[in-house]
C-alpha cells in the first residue's frame, strides 16, 4: 500500500438537487482510492480519475477538517447548507477504510458536523464504524443518523473472492444489530449484486432474510456496473479464476456502454426477482418519508418522493411521468404551499401529480407511494 498526501482545495461537493436515493445534496470524499480492494467497485474506473493503483494505494486530503470547517460555518456573507443529510463519504474511497485508523478524517468531520448540528448520512463497508458510536449517538439525539451498509450478498464465502478487503457479511450484520439496539435507523444498499452469482433468487432470498433479521429499515437495490477498461479487464481476471464458465454470459449482457450498463433487459430481470421476493417482507424500498420529511424543506420533501415513486414504477417495468415532474420542482423558487391553486402550471404536473403533491404537503407522504415502497 501507497499513501500519499495532499492539500485540497474543495471538500463538500454539492449536487445539483437532493438526491433520493440518500436524501442528500452534499458529498465529501475524504480519501481517494480505497485499500477495500472490492472487485466489482467502479471508482476504479478511469472516469473517476483516481491516482495510483486503485485497491492498493490511497491519496490522504490532510487539510480535509478545516476546509470543510470554512465551507459548513454559517456566514451571512454565504447561503447556508439546505436542509438535509451530510453525506460522509462519496464513490471513490469507504470513509472507514483501515487508513481511517490513523487519519481519523470521518472522525473529526463527523465531530464537526455534529458542532453545527447537520443530521448525517453514511455508507460504509466496514465495521470500524462502531469506533465512533459515541459521535453518532450525539448526533442522532440532536438532528438523525442514517446507517447504511453496503453488500453484494451476506455470503460470507463469495465475499471473501469479490470483497478481499472487508470484514465479512456476518460482521456487517452483527454491526448493524449493534446500531439497532442503540436506537439508529440503519439501511441495506443491497449492491451491486454480481450477475449470475449473488443475483440469484436463493442468494437474494437469504441475503434479506438476514437483513430482516438484524431489523434492517429499509433496502435499496441495484445491480452492477461494468466499465470498458481498468474496472472491466482486473474483474474478468477475478472472473476468470473463480468462475470461468461465466465470461461468455457477462459478455452477453454488457456491451461497451461508456456508463457500464448491462443490458436493460437484464435489469429488469433481477428487479422483478428482487420485487417478489420483498412482497413477504414489511421493509421499504427506499429510505422512506418518516426518515426525511422532518428535515427537508417542502419542495424538496416533495420532489424526493416523486423521484422515488419514479424509481420504483420504473423497477417494476412501467412508464412514469413523476421523474420529470420531480426534477421540475426540485428547480422552483417558490414554495408549493404558496401555490396550490396553480400547480398545473408547472412543468410535468397535471391533475394526479396535483393531487399527489397536495396529498404529501398535508400528510409528508402518500397513500400510493407507501404502496409502492412495499408492493
Amino acid at each position: 500500500m501507497a499513501i500519499k498526501e495532499i492539500k485540497a482545495k474543495t471538500i463538500l461537493r454539492k449536487h445539483k438537487r437532493i438526491d433520493s436515493w440518500f436524501i442528500s445534496q452534499y458529498v465529501m470524499n475524504l480519501y481517494q482510492g480505497c485499500i477495500h480492494d472490492c472487485i466489482y467497485c467502479d471508482g476504479r474506473s478511469e472516469s473517476y480519475r483516481v491516482p495510483g493503483n486503485f485497491g492498493r494505494d490511497v491519496t490522504i486530503k490532510t487539510n480535509a477538517i478545516e476546509i470543510l470547517e470554512k465551507e459548513i460555518r454559517p456566514s451571512p456573507r454565504k447561503q447556508p447548507l439546505k436542509p438535509c443529510y451530510i453525506m460522509v463519504g462519496g464513490g471513490v474511497g469507504d470513509s472507514y477504510q483501515p487508513v481511517e485508523e490513523t487519519y481519523n478524517l470521518t472522525r473529526k468531520a463527523l465531530k464537526l458536523l455534529n458542532q453545527y448540528h447537520y443530521p448525517v448520512s453514511l455508507l460504509t463497508k466496514s465495521t470500524l464504524i462502531k469506533r465512533d458510536m459515541d459521535i453518532l449517538k450525539d448526533i442522532n439525539e440532536r438532528k438523525r443518523v442514517l446507517i447504511n451498509f453496503s453488500f453484494s450478498s451476506t455470503d460470507d464465502t463469495i465475499s471473501k473472492i469479490f470483497e478481499p478487503g472487508l470484514p465479512s457479511p456476518s460482521e456487517r450484520l452483527e454491526t448493524i444489530t449493534t446500531f439497532k439496539e442503540k436506537g439508529f435507523s440503519c439501511g441495506m444498499f443491497l449492491l451491486p449484486v454480481i450477475p449470475f452469482i449473488t443475483d440469484q433468487p436463493d442468494i437474494i432470498k437469504q441475503t434479506i432474510q438476514d437483513a430482516s433479521d438484524a431489523g434492517i429499515d429499509y433496502i435499496v437495490f441495484g445491480g452492477m456496473t461494468l466499465k470498458p477498461g481498468r474496472q472491466r479487464k482486473y474483474f474478468y481476471k477475478i472472473l476468470q479464476e473463480h468462475y470461468p464458465h461465466l465470461r461468455v454470459e457477462y459478455e452477453t449482457i454488457y456491451s461497451n456502454d461508456r456508463w457500464g450498463q448491462a443490458s436493460p433487459a437484464y435489469y429488469h430481470s433481477i428487479h422483478e426477482t428482487f420485487n417478489q421476493i420483498m412482497k413477504h417482507y414489511h421493509i421499504p424500498k427506499r429510505i422512506p418519508s418518516s426518515l426525511f420529511s422532518d428535515i427537508l424543506e417542502e419542495n424538496d420533501r416533495v420532489a424526493v418522493i416523486l423521484d422515488q415513486m419514479d424509481y420504483l414504477l420504473k423497477m417494476q417495468g412501467k412508464k412514469s411521468p413523476y421523474g420529470f415532474a420531480s426534477y421540475q420542482i426540485s428547480q422552483l423558487q417558490e414554495p408549493l404551499s404558496t401555490m396550490k391553486y396553480e400547480l398545473q402550471t408547472i412543468k410535468g404536473v397535471g391533475s394526479v401529480t396535483e393531487k399527489i403533491i397536495k396529498e404529501i404537503l398535508k400528510t409528508n407522504t402518500c397513500t400510493y407511494y407507501e404502496r409502492l415502497l412495499y408492493e
